[in-house]
C-alpha cells in the first residue's frame, strides 16, 4: 500500500464529511470559547478621533499604500463596481452615481456593514456620503480617488450612533476605520489585487513552540506529527501533536500585529488570525473567545502559560504592528497552541473558532488511522509463523516481512516530507471550506 492512493480515497471522503460537517453541523471542538450556542460578542463604540488598526492608513498592516488616481478614462475604471444596494442611502450630491462607484472589496465590506446596521437599530439603513471622488475634493494620495474609501453615517443622522458605527465598520471587515469627524466616519480597504487580501491567517517563522520534552522551537523549524503545548477541552495544558500547515509560505514577507502582554509575552500574528481575548479579567478560560488579532486592543486579555503548566489571563499593553519573513499556520489536534507563549487559534478568516475544528475532524479520525494501521502491521508481521520451529526460517519471514513494513513506512514519510517541503500556498481543504463557507455561510463572520 502506498500513501497516494490513500489520499486520493480520502479526498473523495473528506468532501463529503465535510460537506454535512460545515453547513450541517454547528458543533463546538475543545479549547476555550467553547460550551452552548455560539455568544454575540458585545461591541464597544469606537472613541472620537479612534481609528483601527492602531497605524497610519497607507501602512501595509492597514490599507496600503495609494496607487494612483482612477479617472473615467483610465484602465482602471474598468476595475471599479457599481453598487446598487438597496439598503443603503447613497448621498450622490453630483448627480453622476460616482458614489456607488467602488472597488469589489469595498462593496462587500459596505453590503456587510448595511446588514449589520439594519440588525443593530431596527428601521435605520447605512449612509454613504463619499465614496470615489472624481473631483478632486480630497487631498493627494487620498483613497477616495481609487474607490478604496467610503465616509458612511446613519440615515437618521444620529450622531449619537456614529461611535458603534465605527466598530460595526471594523467587524465587517474595513481594514482601516477612522471616527475622524463628528459627523461621519472614513473607512477604506485594500487593493482588489493586494497579496495580503487573500492570504490565510498565520504566525511567523520565529514563533516560538514548546514541545514535549521542553525545548522551544522556531516555527520555522516545526514539522508535522511532533507535538506542541496547547490546551484541551477541560483547560488542561496537554501537548497536541501538529497534523499539517493550513498555510505555510517560507519565503512570503508579511505584516505581523505584535500583541504584547503585562506579564511580558510577545505574539505575532496577522491580522486576520483567531486569538482568544475578553475585554476584561475573566477568570474561566471558557470566557475567552476567538477574535481576529487586528481587533485586540490595549486593556484586553488574553491567555498565556503561567506557573506550573497553567493558563494566566495577562492584560494586553501595546500593539504594534511589523514585518516578518516567512508565513506558518500548524494545524494540531486539539486545534489551538501557545506561541512565544501566548494561545492562539489554529484558524483564521472565519471568526467561530468552534465550527472551523468541527468540519476539520476528518483530518483528525485519518491521522489516528493512519498511525494505528503502521502500529499493527509491526505487530502483525510474525504472527502466521509464531509457531515454527525452524528459527532460521523464522528469523528470515520476519525479517522479510519487517522490511516490507519498513520499506512502506519510509516510503510513506518520504512523500509526507516531498509534500511538505514543497507546500507554499494554503492547503487545499482549507481553500475549499472557504469556498463553501463564503456561498452558504453569514458573511458576517468571515473576515
Amino acid at each position: 500500500m502506498t500513501l497516494a492512493p490513500w489520499l486520493r480515497l480520502a479526498r473523495l471522503g473528506l468532501l463529503t464529511v465535510c460537506l454535512y460537517s460545515w453547513l450541517v453541523v454547528d458543533g463546538r471542538g475543545p479549547g476555550p470559547g467553547y460550551g452552548g450556542r455560539h455568544r454575540q460578542r458585545k461591541l464597544t463604540p469606537m472613541s472620537y478621533k479612534q481609528y483601527v488598526p492602531g497605524v497610519s492608513e497607507n501602512n501595509l498592516g492597514a490599507s496600503g499604500r495609494a496607487e494612483g488616481r482612477i479617472t473615467r478614462s483610465s484602465e482602471r475604471f474598468n476595475e471599479l463596481v457599481c453598487n446598487y444596494n438597496t439598503d443603503i442611502d447613497f448621498k450622490d450630491e453630483e448627480r453622476s452615481n460616482a458614489d456607488r462607484f467602488m472597488t469589489k472589496r469595498c462593496k462587500d465590506c459596505l453590503n456587510k456593514l448595511a446588514i449589520a446596521v439594519m440588525n443593530q437599530w431596527p428601521g435605520v439603513r447605512l449612509r454613504v456620503t463619499e465614496a470615489w471622488d472624481e473631483d478632486g475634493h480630497h487631498p493627494p494620495g487620498s483613497l477616495h480617488y481609487e474607490g478604496r474609501a467610503v465616509d458612511i453615517t446613519t440615515s437618521d443622522r444620529d450622531t449619537k450612533k456614529y461611535g458603534l458605527l465605527a466598530q460595526l465598520a471594523v467587524e465587517a471587515g474595513f481594514d482601516w476605520v477612522h471616527y475622524e469627524s463628528k459627523y461621519h466616519v472614513h473607512c477604506s480597504v485594500k487593493a482588489d489585487h493586494s497579496v495580503a487580501v487573500e492570504k490565510g491567517g498565520c504566525f511567523s517563522a520565529s514563533g516560538l513552540v514548546t514541545m514535549a520534552d521542553g525545548v522551544q522551537k522556531p516555527m520555522s523549524c516545526l514539522w508535522p506529527g511532533e507535538k506542541v503545548l496547547s490546551v484541551s477541552g477541560s483547560g488542561e495544558v496537554v501537548f497536541s501533536r501538529v497534523l499539517l500547515f493550513l498555510h505555510l509560505d517560507r519565503e512570503s514577507r508579511t505584516s505581523f500585529f505584535i500583541i504584547t502582554t503585562e506579564n511580558e509575552k510577545r505574539i505575532a500574528l496577522t491580522p486576520n488570525h483567531l486569538i482568544f481575548a475578553a475585554h476584561n479579567l475573566k477568570l474561566h478560560h471558557h470566557d475567552y473567545e476567538t477574535v481576529f488579532a487586528r481587533n485586540v486592543r490595549i486593556g484586553d486579555y488574553i491567555l498565556t502559560t503561567g506557573g506550573d503548566r497553567g493558563i494566566q489571563p495577562s492584560k494586553v499593553v501595546s500593539v504594534s504592528l511589523e514585518e516578518r519573513m516567512g508565513v506558518y499556520a500548524p494545524l494540531t489536534e486539539h486545534g489551538n497552541l501557545f506561541v512565544d507563549g501566548v494561545l492562539a487559534s489554529n484558524y483564521a478568516t472565519f471568526q467561530d473558532h468552534g465550527l472551523a475544528h468541527t468540519v476539520f475532524w476528518p483530518f483528525r479520525v485519518l491521522f489516528v488511522f493512519f498511525n494505528k494501521e503502521m502500529e499493527e502491521d509491526l505487530q502483525r508481521v510474525a504472527v502466521p509463523y509464531i509457531c515454527s520451529t525452524n528459527q532460521t526460517i523464522l528469523t528470515s519471514v520476519m525479517h522479510s516481512r519487517l522490511s516490507s513494513v519498513f520499506k512502506w513506512q519510509d516510503a510513506t514519510r518520504a512523500e509526507m516530507e516531498n509534500a511538505f517541503l514543497q507546500q507554499k500556498e494554503v492547503y487545499w481543504y482549507a481553500r475549499l471550506l472557504h469556498t463553501l463557507g463564503r456561498i452558504f455561510l453569514d458573511p458576517q463572520r468571515f473576515y
